[in-house]
């Protein structure tokens, strides 16, 4: 064998030659960077920002649904006349189209991991100045900050249709104040389920179905329950086993909590003594999603 210059492998006259790399000797923007960048790539990437035409779609389908629905209502409640509200309360409107917000979550929080997992990308992330706290935590406000836009969009078209239509500003004000806390609780929690759901396995196919299941399998089962219990007379159940689903968790938050109507059969809801279990209980759900991320990158980081 022997090299370009026709010398012998091995022979006096070898040699290495220069091919040009570089030592890199500009700015070193450290872990705070790396951190900010993976966040701001991973919002992007939850509407199909920065990929293909195709990546954007469903994403952008569901945005728009969910501002369709809002522009219809304040079209219906500026158009009737002696209307002095509107027609959905703030706090209501993602509970109603949760449907639209799982598929947007189920469609988005495989994409987000588990291609770093199925490609097995994630020791490429951990070579750099980046742990893995900042990578679940960048994730998971990424996710949730996605949630937040999808779901706080239309509530800021339904108050400013409000305000348009002239109607009561301190209520409507305190009605929107109070519809965005609820869909920042919910964001959270949604994000946390669904990156969780969607990490367990580098399968795209199954991480969504994963995160359909948990969403709308358990608030069906909750649901039944909760209706078959008010109707055979225990009542003081209801507002117990909405605990264990998501939507119901949220609902029952914001009953508790945010002067919402209860969704539960009856309309009644958590009074402020079971408010404070369901707020326990959404504590410790996140921060047991979190621990389980973070299991499972220091897995997956090796």
């Amino acid at each position: 064998m022997s090299t370009e210059t026709g010398t012998a492998a091995g022979s006096e006259t070898s040699r290495i030659h220069n091919i040009g790399y570089r030592s890199y000797d500009g700015p070193r923007l450290g872990r705070g960077y790396a951190r900010r960048s993976l966040y701001t790539q991973s919002l992007r990437g939850a509407f199909g920002l920065g990929r293909s035409a195709k990546s954007k779609v469903l994403p952008m389908l569901m945005a728009g649904v969910m501002c369709l629905v809002a522009s219809i209502i304040v079209a219906v409640a500026i158009s009737t006349p002696g209307t002095t509200a509107l027609p959905i309360k703030y706090t209501a409107f993602a509970i109603y189209l949760q449907a639209v917000i799982g598929l947007f979550l189920a469609a988005q929080a495989p994409q987000s991991v588990s291609r770093d997992l199925r490609f097995r990308s994630m020791p490429l992330y951990f070579s750099r100045p980046i742990e893995r706290v900042d990578y679940v935590v960048a994730k998971l406000a990424a996710m949730a900050s996605a949630l937040l836009i999808l779901t706080g969009a239309p509530l800021v078209i339904l108050y400013l249709g409000a305000l348009l239509a002239k109607f009561d500003f301190a209520e409507q004000t305190k009605g929107f104040g109070q519809g965005m806390v609820s869909v920042a609780l919910l964001s959270v929690l949604f994000a946390a389920l669904g990156l969780v759901m969607a990490a367990l396995t580098p399968r795209r196919g199954f991480g969504v179905a994963a995160v359909i299941a948990v969403l709308t399998i358990t608030y069906g089962a909750v649901s039944t329950v909760q209706n078959i219990t008010w109707q055979t007379g225990s009542e003081g159940a209801v507002e117990w086993l909405g605990l264990f689903s998501p939507i119901t968790l949220i609902g029952g938050l914001q009953t508790a909590f945010l002067g919402a109507d209860s969704a539960f059969p009856g309309g009644e809801g958590p009074g402020a003594g079971a408010g404070m279990v369901y707020l326990i209980v959404f504590l410790a759900l996140v921060s047991g999603c979190y621990a389980v991320l973070m299991r499972r990158y220091r897995r997956a980081g090796l």
